[in-house]
């Protein structure tokens, strides 16, 4: 709790679960960082903990030990996504809000530059049903059941077939449709499929993406 990611007003550790302050009742997502977390009640999205890059997205640098409002998310927030130093938020109308480190394109917006408010992404190409967040990248699913992904890509992680980092969303190969979930590690991202089959992709030093090899993949 050294920057007050457990939001209970302190920077102190815990051992035992505590609550977060003013988020006592009616949340309905939460989702934890590196040294920050992030939260929505009453469809208004609110961050504390660590914020050396705007990870909190009120517009400031300094970490907060208490939840912050979010400017622009105070209300049609369906659920948020939180990773190293950047964050998103999916919205009830398919829009896909970020914020935080923009250093290999993670917030979408195609600028690469830090924004320490919520800027949203570009180039979706429809509807997002949800949105998960890695180490530096970010990846939406569609409600057409396909997948998107943006930001850091040097294991392959955007599913692209290259290793170029992207400032907007692409399409990953081959997922243009019938996935029911996504889920993203530090440098490697899955997809679960409506048939209940599961594809990754990206760094697989450890032989995350299941497939028998510990050679890094470009697709799924």
């Amino acid at each position: 709790n050294s920057f007050g990611g457990l939001g209970d007003g302190t920077t102190e550790d815990r051992l035992a679960p505590v609550d977060v302050t003013g988020l006592s009742a009616d949340v309905s997502s939460v989702a934890t960082g590196v040294d920050f977390t992030c939260a929505v009640q009453k469809g208004g999205a609110k961050c504390w903990g660590s914020n050396d890059s705007g990870q909190l997205g009120n517009g400031a640098y300094e970490s907060s030990a208490t939840p912050v409002i979010l400017p622009g998310l105070e209300s049609g927030v369906a659920a948020v996504a939180a990773g190293v130093l950047h964050a998103c938020a999916a919205k009830t109308n398919g829009e896909v809000w970020c914020w935080g480190e923009n250093l290999a394109g993670e917030l979408g917006d195609g600028t690469g530059q830090n924004f320490p408010i919520p800027v949203q992404v570009v180039d979706l190409g429809g509807e997002i049903q949800s949105v998960v967040v890695g180490g530096n990248h970010t990846c939406a699913l569609t409600k057409a059941g396909g997948v998107k992904c943006w930001g850091w890509n040097n294991w392959g992680q955007l599913g692209d077939g290259t290793t170029t980092n992207r400032l907007t969303p692409l399409d990953v190969v081959g997922l243009g449709s019938g996935i029911a979930a996504i889920s993203t590690g530090m440098g490697h991202t899955c997809a679960l499929t409506s048939g209940g089959g599961v594809k990754c992709w990206g760094y697989n030093y450890s032989g995350q993406l299941g497939d028998g090899t510990t050679t890094n993949r470009l697709i799924p």
